[in-house]
């Protein structure tokens, strides 16, 4: 189950509860609202948002974050630092977009008891790839929310994946209308499904 920050319906949280792997992001807003189980906290590992979160003693014992045992940074260090160049003619004002702190998120892991993990960026040269096939207009990066589909799609190929709160919008340089042309394909090829605003009939029991 992979728990967007946007709107969950009615009867989710009993749903993502039950699952057997739960991924909510970074500050876990989907918290309460979408359940608690939470074996994942996907973060954004460089910029503002990282810097914010590692700073925060809220976030650091938030009870999302807490009960999670491993902590998964989507931002390939190498390809991040292979844009910055590029980015500060394209967009000057995104001038510590590249920043990393990814060796900031091992410590806490390592000072908490969590596993960290690193999206490699084969993920998200692939997941870009992908969304080439829907024209999108120019952008900077995939949300997390994609890179995190396509690292789960990649590692867990045959299991069942389910997506709530996924609203695609946000951030303005995310291609949140190609992304949700992508998902849909996928949910039409059977590789994901998204969880309806009233309780589903799983056949597994599980995400």
């Amino acid at each position: 189950m992979i728990v967007g920050n946007g709107e969950v319906g009615e009867g989710a949280a009993e749903i993502i509860d039950a699952a057997d792997f739960v991924i909510r992001f970074n500050e876990c807003r989907s918290y309460d609202a979408g359940g608690t189980h939470t074996d994942v906290v996907a973060v954004c590992n460089t910029g503002r948002p990282a810097k914010t979160m590692l700073g925060s003693e809220s976030w650091r014992t938030h009870p999302g974050v807490v009960e999670a045992s491993e902590i998964w940074s989507v931002r390939d260090p190498a390809k991040f630092e292979a844009m910055r160049a590029p980015l500060a003619v394209s967009h000057p004002e995104l001038d510590d977009f590249c920043d990393d702190y990814t060796s900031q998120f091992s410590d806490f892991c390592m000072q908490a008891g969590k596993q960290h993990w690193v999206v490699d960026k084969e993920i998200h040269d692939a997941v870009d790839q992908a969304l080439s096939a829907f024209s999108p207009a120019p952008y900077v990066v995939p949300s997390s929310g994609m890179i995190v589909i396509g690292e789960v799609l990649d590692r867990f190929p045959d299991d069942e994946v389910t997506l709530a709160g996924f609203g695609h919008v946000g951030w303005e340089w995310h291609p949140f209308a190609a992304e949700k042309q992508l998902v849909d394909s996928y949910i039409a090829a059977g590789r994901l499904r998204r969880l309806a605003g009233k309780p589903l009939v799983s056949s597994s029991q599980g995400a």
